[in-house]
């Protein structure tokens, strides 16, 4: 890795919100590295997450609910030039530093995300990473659980995360494709199985879909997060 890469600072921000089973380990799968800091962005955790993440020495800083909010919260405050958004259910790989660095100066890439795996072994999980991979790929449609990354430059150009309730990491990448190219890399993240295990794995994929459809369709962000809320406790 030459100096120049090396030079070039990473912030990854991670939203969070009662995460406190999760945050140490993802915190941990941040080192080692290079020339990175990790900023927490939290919004009114009532366990321990907040203190968790401040005793790993990392910045700690609040926010009001919101993923999009949060992310943007924590892109404003830092200090790289490149920017890693990560959810705090989701571990980097070993050299995710290098991988994104090197990813960002290949000509006509703006931004990048990592192949997903999915931490539990029912094989519908596998169709669900196969899936992912195919959108990823040839729609150009990563999402926030593969771990976006971008340059602060082009961040601030296309005007961040769109503060909507629902549906944030989809029209960031609507804007991105159009503007340049998304890289994936072949190396996964791994995140939580939690959210399709809960529900069921169709029916998340099921909703998910639901959602999509919706939000093209024109359904109002306010709208479709209800719609979720409801479709997720029936």
């Amino acid at each position: 890795m030459s100096q120049t890469l090396t030079a070039t600072k990473i912030s990854i921000i991670i939203p969070t919100l009662n995460e406190a089973g999760n945050i140490k380990q993802t915190i941990a799968t941040t080192q080692p590295s290079t020339n990175i800091e990790v900023i927490v962005v939290d919004a009114g955790s009532q366990d321990d997450t907040v203190t968790i993440a401040e005793s790993l020495g990392v910045k700690v800083i609040l926010s009001t609910p919101g993923r999009a909010v949060q992310m943007n919260t924590g892109a404003a405050v830092a200090s790289g030039e490149i920017l890693l958004f990560l959810h705090a259910d989701t571990h980097l790989p070993p050299g995710f530093d290098d991988m994104i660095r090197t990813s960002l100066q290949q000509v006509g890439v703006i931004a990048g995300a990592f192949t997903l795996q999915i931490d539990a072994s029912p094989l519908a999980l596998r169709l669900v990473e196969w899936g992912v991979r195919w959108r990823s790929h040839f729609l150009q449609m990563p999402y926030g659980d593969q771990a976006i990354f971008i340059t602060k430059a082009v961040f601030q150009e296309i005007g961040c995360f769109p503060e909507l309730p629902i549906m944030e990491d989809f029209e960031l990448m609507r804007r991105l494709k159009h503007q340049g190219k998304i890289v994936i890399l072949a190396t996964p993240v791994i995140t939580s199985a939690r959210r399709w295990l809960q529900k069921g794995i169709f029916q998340t994929t099921l909703i998910n879909q639901i959602m999509i459809i919706g939000y093209l369709l024109g359904v109002a962000p306010a709208r479709l997060r209800n719609w979720y809320r409801q479709i997720k406790i029936m």
